[in-house]
């Protein structure tokens, strides 16, 4: 069986710029590590805006700019990228909470293999518990996980209230 790992939008800008937390910054070592030691295919999300942003509908309700392409947030996480440049990965561009690409890439990791999927990243209660559900709507009967250890969301409550939510829709939390 093929295991795969979601590193959902490992940035700077959700880590400790634009919309950091210290909550972000605490899951880093975690992530990292599981990043290091995960045996399988590996596909980071990268969220991913432009100078228009705010005049977009996710800026009109989120006014905060992030992850604008270029920019030093955009960037991946120091500590993640070391971790992914060491054991190779699939980059998938996003411009929404959900990465609409990501089956495709799945199906075409997984080569008509069985297979299984974890996830990690930021935010639980935005940008993971969207694709999460969007992996659990095209592959219902495969294993889908989220270490809650390697996540966190915009509060810690609103962390607890996503992982409650993937739990109810048959996502294994960890």
């Amino acid at each position: 069986m093929k295991n795969i790992l979601i590193v959902v939008d490992m940035q700077k800008d959700f880590v400790d710029g634009a919309l950091g937390t210290k909550e972000a910054v605490a899951i880093v070592p975690a992530a990292a590590k599981k990043i290091a030691a995960f045996d399988g295919e590996i596909i980071a999300t990268i969220d991913t805006h432009f100078a228009d942003y705010m005049d977009t509908a996710e800026g009109k309700k989120l006014p905060v700019p992030h992850c604008i392409k270029g920019t030093d947030g955009w960037q991946l996480d120091a500590d993640i990228a070391a971790a992914l440049g060491k054991k190779g990965y699939t980059p998938v561009i996003k411009h929404t909470f959900g990465a609409e690409d990501l089956p495709a890439f799945i199906r075409q990791i997984a080569d008509g293999e069985p297979f299984r999927i974890e996830l990690i990243g930021l935010c639980t209660d935005i940008c993971v518990v969207s694709n999460a559900l969007l992996l659990k709507a095209h592959f219902p009967e495969i294993p889908i996980a989220v270490d809650a250890a390697c996540c966190a969301g915009v509060t810690p409550q609103k962390h607890d209230a996503a992982l409650e939510t993937m739990r109810s829709c048959q996502i294994d939390i960890l």
